[in-house]
Formats: structure tokens, sequence, C-alpha cells
């Protein structure tokens, strides 16, 4: 069953990134969203109504959780869940950068159990199943094994800031990618040791890239060292810290037991 939800999830996140790029480095609708809660181009809504429809159509008994459609409870009492993202990193696909990325995950039981993060500008497909291990392009991926000093770890700047650690930042190097759930895939890639965000994380940006991360050897928690769960009924976590065993222990470690939120 997850290779066939994993392979209905890489097909449409293929199907998605042929939509995004009709509309990339294109004179784009942009709304803003009320709350402050960012933009939002007609491209996401776009791959949003072919994801709900194509993904529904095919299971329609699982739930569904994404950024363009307004929740329901109604996920909460389905088994399975979509996960999605239409487009992680929708302030870099108005730009005309090239790292933004289509993140589709399904979740049973709180967990991620198959996922697909698609950057179709880059060419790059990252997919795995739970206890499958993970893949870039159907090339297996692993995590560095990098130690805490001179690890390159991306997040924002203020997650950075000696406030939130421990004895002050840790000597480490910081990088920054517009998409939390490329982020997570570089981890996964090994070309970075790690990534961080010490903010609240809704589950559509990091649903995907938890389980990619992981399978490729990541542990992946909260700022606070918990476990994520995904489909809770404000679908946020703490934060999220990603990083090879060694790293992820001396950062969590380092870490202000404070649930900043920088």
């Amino acid at each position: 069953m997850l290779a066939t939800d994993l392979a209905l999830l890489v097909a449409a996140a293929r199907k998605s990134g042929d939509i995004a790029k009709k509309y990339f480095q294109n004179d784009l609708d942009v709304t803003n969203k009320p709350d402050g809660a960012g933009p939002v181009t007609e491209a996401d809504l776009a791959v949003n109504d072919m994801l709900h429809q194509t993904l529904g159509d095919a299971r329609p008994d699982y739930g569904w959780l994404s950024e363009e459609t307004e929740d329901s409870n109604a996920r909460l009492s389905t088994t399975r869940q979509f996960v999605i993202d239409p487009i992680d990193g929708t302030r870099a696909f108005i730009e005309g950068n090239r790292d933004w990325a289509h993140s589709l995950a399904i979740v049973e039981n709180g967990q991620a159990v198959a996922a697909a993060v698609y950057l179709p500008i880059r060419d790059l497909m990252f997919a795995a199943t739970l206890g499958g291990g993970a893949t870039v392009n159907d090339a297996p991926t692993q995590v560095t094994a990098a130690p805490v000093e001179g690890a390159v770890v991306l997040g924002a700047k203020p997650n950075f800031a000696d406030t939130f650690w421990r004895g002050g930042t840790p000597p480490i190097k910081r990088a920054f990618r517009s998409s939390l759930a490329y982020r997570m895939c570089l981890v996964a890639q090994g070309r970075f040791d790690g990534m961080i965000t010490l903010r609240p994380s809704w589950e559509w940006d990091i649903a995907a890239g938890t389980l990619i991360a992981a399978e490729a050897g990541a542990i992946v928690t909260d700022p606070s060292n918990r476990p994520l769960q995904f489909n809770n009924p404000h679908p946020q976590v703490p934060g999220v810290l990603a990083a090879g065993p060694k790293l992820h222990m001396g950062l969590a470690a380092r870490l202000e037991p404070s649930g900043a939120n920088p």
C-alpha cells in the first residue's frame, strides 16, 4: 500500500510542477492572506485545486489538510490524511527564485508514512516511505555524520541568536533556503548537516520533509527534543530540529528550554 501511495504522491507532485511552471516568472495575481498569514498566488490555488481533486478521487477515505484549503475537523476521524503544501516557498516563487517546492505527505496515526517533495525548476524529486529509505531522483540518500563544530545548519538568522542557546550560539555555520520542505530534504541529501526553526511550524510545511529526512538517517524533533506528531486539531508543531544523530544530540543539548519564538 505504501508503494502505491508513494507513486500517487510522486505523480501528483510532477503534475503540480507542470501547473506551477506555467505561472512562474510571469505576472502573478497575488493576494495577502488575513492575519499576516502571507501571500497566496493563483498558482498556489490552481495546484491546490488539482491536488484536492486528483488525490481525493484516488483515496476518497483519506482526510485532507492543505495550506490553501479551509481546515475541517473531518480529517480528525480518518485513518489516513493527505497533508499538502501546494507551493512551499510562495515568496520565493513570487520573486522568481528556484527554491520552492510541492510538499505532499500521507499521515497515519500521527506519523508521516509516505512523502514526496518536488522542486520543478531544479527537477529534484525527494521521496520516502516509512521504513523504506529516502531517495532523490530515485537514488538513495543519507544525512551527514557531522559533529556540532563546523556543521552547516539551515535556518533563518533569528534562530541563531545567542539568547536561544546555552552558552551562546554553537560553533556552526548558517545557511538559508526559502522552503522549509526543501531545507529538510537538503539535510536528507547530505548537502547540509542540519536545519532548525524555532518558530511554530505548520504541518503542511514539514510533514513530507520530516519523513524524508528521517528515512535518510536524521533525527527529527521539535526544539525540546520531542517527536513530531501530525494531524493535530490545530495543525502546528513548536518548531523543528533535523540533523544526523551526533549533530542533533549536540544542538538539542544546547537549546534553551524556553519555547522561544524568534
